[in-house]
């Protein structure tokens, strides 16, 4: 399954710069084919919420390698690869042994960075991170539309994102909070367009709408607010 893009939003700099106030980053990685929310970070620094969602995927089924990954120009998203899947080179016998991580054979990863003219999008120049140039660009394509699409729709959703509004968070885990309720509606009790399938023994519908958790086979139906805030989901692994 291919994951991505990944991309980081700003929160409002309107306090001091602390831990707990200032400017914080979102990363949100997507699964290009169900646009499932699969992942989120948020941090001090790019490279802080990417960790984060490096983090959670190795909780979810990727616990050796991250998923091949596309992004916008934004810095970051390497570093938290290498923090998160890298690996230690063995010791050759010969200096001083090695004591940081690096990057391993396999990983698939693209930038595809924006190039502006008096504050305008003309045109974008591809760099390939990791991998071989010509299977990265063929498995992840040449845009970050869709993350471009799921940015769009974060601010739609919720305020705290809009740009220049006296709506930004004032608490951070509030911030959090804010971002989890979103992405879970998102997840489960939106119909995407782009996702929905024609019915051709139904004579009442032409349409069956599906939200991104449908289409990952998650679930079988939208979910009502009601179900998000009343049901509690229990892990298949779950010994209690």
């Amino acid at each position: 399954m291919l994951y991505g893009p990944m991309s980081a939003t700003r929160v409002k700099k309107s306090y001091p710069e602390t831990e707990a106030s200032g400017q914080f980053w979102r990363s949100t990685m997507i699964d290009t084919d169900t646009r499932l929310r699969v992942a989120r970070g948020i941090g001090k620094t790019e490279t802080q919420a990417s960790i984060e969602v490096f983090q959670a995927l190795k909780r979810r089924g990727h616990p050796d390698a991250p998923p091949p990954t596309v992004s916008d120009g934004w810095g970051g998203i390497d570093e938290a690869m290498v923090e998160v899947y890298g690996k230690v080179p063995e010791y050759g016998g010969r200096g001083r042994p090695p004591t940081l991580k690096r990057p391993v054979p396999g990983w698939q990863y693209l930038q595809v960075i924006k190039q502006r003219k008096n504050g305008r999008v003309v045109g974008t120049r591809l760099r390939v991170i990791y991998g071989n140039p010509e299977e990265v660009l063929k498995l992840l394509g040449r845009s970050t539309a869709y993350v471009e699409r799921t940015h769009l729709t974060m601010r739609h959703f919720n305020s705290r994102l809009v740009r220049k509004t006296l709506a930004f968070s004032k608490v951070v885990a509030m911030h959090r909070a804010a971002a989890t309720w979103e992405d879970l509606y998102y997840n489960l009790g939106r119909p995407l367009k782009t996702l929905r399938l024609e019915l051709f023994d139904d004579p009442h519908r032409r349409w069956l709408p599906r939200t991104p958790a449908m289409a990952a086979g998650l679930t079988d139906h939208v979910w009502t607010v009601k179900e998000l805030l009343t049901i509690l989901p229990v892990p298949p692994d779950s010994n209690t």
